[in-house]
This record gives C-alpha cells, structure tokens and sequence, in this order.
C-alpha cells in the first residue's frame, strides 16, 4: 500500500527516485488477525463449508523448499510467523497498477506469539532495507537463487518467492519461522467490506491524492478501498517517510483486530461464512497452516490475545550513508530484537531508541 516503484520507491522526502512510482497499495497483514477472529469467534461453524472454504487456501511447502540449513526449532511454546503483503499486479490486483511480471513483499512483520498466546510482539521489516540476501531455493521453480550483498529486503520475495523471502528473514534474525502467511491486495479490500468496515479515530485530517484517502478529523468507519487508502498514505502525515506510514499500518492493524473479535455477527450463518470465505481467498499459507482444520486450530490459540496485548516495532534502522531512499539496520540495537524474540520476552525499548524516522506519527493522527 505505497506509492513506490518496485526497486526505487523513496524511503524520506529528500533524495531522487530511479524510475517513476506506480500506484502500489500494499496488501497489509492484517487479514491474518481477521481470519483469527473469523475462526475464533465462529469455532465450529466452519465446519459446514469445509470443503468450499478448503478450496480457497493456497499454500506453499516452504519446509521442503529450504531443507535442513535454517535455524534451530526452538520449541518453548511460543511460535514465530513471517506475515507478507505483496504487490503482484496480477489478476484483479491491476486496477492498482501495471503487472510487470513480478511481485515484491510491500509489507513484512514477523510475529511472534509468546508461550500462552497471551502476548505478541510484532517487527516490521521496512521494505527498502538493505540486507546481504543468501543463496536460496525457489519455492516454485525449485532453482538455486544467487545471493546478493546490499540488496533491499523485498527483491527476496521477487526472486524466489515465500521461500526466499523466509530465508532472508531467517538470515538476518536467526531465528526460525514456524509459519508463513501472505495476503493479496484484493482479498484484503473484501475481507475489510464483509466486516462492515473498521472504525478509527483521526486527530488530524488527511488529505493525500496519492491513495486517494480525505479524512477530516473525527471518528471514520473506513470501507476496504480507505482501509487501503489510509495505510499507504505516506507524503501526507509526518515527514513523509515510509517509516511512518508503517506506524499507520500497525495502528489500523490493531484497531481491525478489535473490530474483527468485537463485531456481533457471527451468530449468522451466511455472514459467518461470507467472512470466512473472503479471508480464505486472501491469503496464502505454508502448507503446515494449508487447510481449514489446521488454521482453525492456529486461530483458536489467539483467544487470549487482545490488541493492547500485542506490542509492535519497527526494526531499528537508520538511512543508508550512501543511499538517503534506503535505510540500514541498526546491527546493535536490531540484536536486542532478535535477542529478545529469540528468549521470549518483551522487546525492551531501549531497542528502538535510535532508530530513524517519525516515532509519533501513528499517535498524532489516529487514536
């Protein structure tokens, strides 16, 4: 959900762009949130459209794809999930912009799910992030993928799809995804207009032509086409800079997750499965999560958790000496991150102290 241009799209407001933007509205992740409160929520009335609703999942082996050389499974009961928004323009996603024969993850978080469900902490990995991306199989071409030093963190999804994509993340934390989920940007507008909607409060107005978005200040109930718009809006609030609109996305992340556990529809057979039956089309999983049974069981193990519960960073980073539209991690303070996540606690916010970017976006423009 931003307005970049595949490898040159703009981190801050200074600095030029290589080639110019298309209208690139990210496909955030927030559906897997919706799913769970679809399938939490609804429990066993899933069962009656199994068979359609097992149809809808797509999944991907990213186990066989990556082999043995990945991280330990550390099993302490909490679990880790890289979730992606790609920004493939195929299919009915070209209303938003030309298919240029390729895909990038526009969006990446890694969850973490702490023993007991209970709490969660999120990282969001900007997508302009320069990494050394390693060697890696193609999930579905099953060939071997040159790394690359210094290269941004979505051309691994580009290359070598989930798989790669996976690899990365796992070379850069050390730790192991136990699950991977990704979500299209047309199945994410219909996931947020079977839900009627979700509302956020604006403490600023919003006046951005870039995603088409005019909010006033005020409480909005946002329909799947402003959902997109608010979580790509960039040049209109802050300083512009991608770091702050994922502080968007993460706010809007938090209020659908309350409205996908709050609203009182569930009770309703049809609209139960319209909901299910939206979120099913818009994602695809690793083949452990690739069925109706096994994301109900996923789902189910989110009970417990509530928004205020779930604690959300960007990695730290700062801008590229060499590059002001690309931004590098902070090695020392990215290590608290990965640290934490791998010990099962809470990210101490000594972590992000000096990351670059706009810390307050989120705060002064949506409540």
């Amino acid at each position: 959900m931003s307005e970049q241009s595949g490898s040159g799209g703009r981190i801050r407001p200074t600095g030029k762009r290589r080639k110019k933007p298309s209208r690139r509205r990210r496909a955030t992740v927030v559906a897997v949130w919706t799913l769970a409160g679809v399938v939490v929520v609804g429990g066993g009335g899933l069962g009656y459209a199994y068979l359609k609703l097992n149809g809808n999942l797509k999944a991907v082996d990213i186990n066989a794809a990556l082999g043995k050389d990945r991280p330990d499974n550390v099993d302490n009961g909490s679990e880790d999930i890289l979730v992606l928004g790609s920004d493939s323009r195929s299919g009915a996603n070209s209303a938003y912009g030309a298919d240029e024969g390729t895909a990038r993850s526009d969006t990446a978080m890694i969850v973490h799910l702490n023993k007991g469900h209970k709490t969660a902490s999120v990282v969001s990995i900007p997508r302009d992030t320069l990494v050394t991306r390693p060697d890696c199989t193609g999930d579905t071409s099953g060939k071997t993928v040159a790394g690359e030093q210094r290269a941004m963190f979505n051309t691994a999804y580009e290359v070598g799809g989930p798989a790669c994509a996976v690899k990365t993340v796992e070379s850069m934390s050390g730790i192991r995804m136990d699950h991977y989920l990704e979500v299209d940007f047309t199945g994410f507008k219909k996931l947020i207009d079977e839900l009627g909607g979700v509302k956020i409060t604006t403490t600023e107005a919003i006046h951005d032509p870039k995603s088409h978005l005019d909010l006033e200040p005020g409480t909005h109930t946002l329909d799947g086409e402003q959902s997109l718009g608010l979580v790509r809006t960039r040049k209109s609030v802050g300083d512009g800079s991608d770091l702050g609109r994922i502080q968007l996305q993460q706010a809007f992340m938090k209020a659908l997750m309350e409205q996908a556990k709050s609203v009182g529809v569930f009770s309703n057979p049809k609209t139960l499965f319209d909901l299910a039956d939206a979120a099913t089309k818009a994602i695809t999983t690793d083949s452990d999560l690739g069925s109706v049974e096994q994301l109900t069981g996923f789902a189910n193990g989110l009970k417990g958790l509530a928004s205020k519960n779930v604690h959300m960073v960007t990695l730290p980073v700062q801008y590229d000496p060499a590059d002001p539209n690309r931004v590098v991690p902070l090695e020392e303070s990215a290590q608290q991150v990965w640290t934490a996540l791998k010990q099962d606690r809470a990210i101490p916010a000594s972590a992000t102290e000096k990351s670059a970017g706009d810390k307050g976006v989120a705060g002064r423009v949506v409540q």
